[in-house]
């Protein structure tokens, strides 16, 4: 039996109407899967980002540490720089007190020339030589010769042996330091200071230990004492 216009246009209306709610079926299934796609991209990307950022304030925060600990670093490294240079102001004063007080000594005659005699005894006893030149200050001249001439037998009945005793008259010692005499053999290649300064920085030196422990109380750090 043939199937009349309006079946006709009935079957192609149906027909339609499937293709379209499959058309539309499939446009949702699209859409849908690329709302999930989009949804599972951006999920990405937001971590990607977020994992980049925590990154990023994770190094710049090792940074900073870094940067502090440096800084407290410079920071203790002057503090100890202003302590060390401070201490070694107290030892410099400290031993310009002593030169002082050395200069003192010299201002006074029976101090100072038995300070002399031992001071000269001593370059004999250091040298041993049978001929020596004393070098001394020009206004020490009187007083040194006496501290030789009194020394002279004290040397001889020591060592048993004859010394000869020049004062160098040409060169003398500069009249600034505080006194004190320089022992030398005959030919001059051999020196003994007996400056008063010589011996102050020498005795300095070997008390130094002490006199900071005196000053600054006992070094933790240090394990064995002179």
């Amino acid at each position: 039996m043939a199937l009349t216009d309006a079946d006709v246009q009935k079957q192609i209306k149906h027909m339609m109407g499937f293709i379209e709610q499959e058309a539309k079926e499939k446009v949702e299934e699209i859409d849908a899967k690329a709302e999930e796609e989009f949804n599972i991209e951006k999920g990405r990307l937001v971590q990607t980002q977020r994992v980049k950022i925590m990154q990023y304030y994770e190094k710049k925060d090792k940074q900073i540490e870094q940067q502090k600990k440096i800084q407290m670093s410079n920071l203790l490294n002057q503090a100890r720089l202003r302590v060390l240079k401070a201490r070694e102001d107290m030892v410099t004063d400290l031993l310009n007190e002593a030169r002082q007080k050395l200069a003192e000594i010299v201002k006074d005659p029976v101090r100072y020339s038995v300070l002399l005699e031992g001071l000269v005894l001593q370059g004999f006893y250091q040298l041993l030589e049978p001929k020596v030149t004393v070098r001394c200050r020009q206004q020490d001249v009187e007083m040194v010769q006496a501290a030789i001439d009194k020394n002279i037998p004290i040397y001889k009945d020591a060592v048993k042996c004859n010394i000869v005793v020049r004062i160098d008259r040409e060169r003398f010692l500069s009249s600034q330091i505080c006194g004190g005499v320089e022992v030398y053999n005959d030919n001059g290649k051999i020196k003994v200071s007996n400056t008063l300064e010589n011996r102050l920085e020498l005795i300095a030196l070997q008390m130094m230990p002490e006199i900071r422990e005196n000053l600054f109380g006992a070094n933790p750090n240090r394990r064995f004492t002179d």
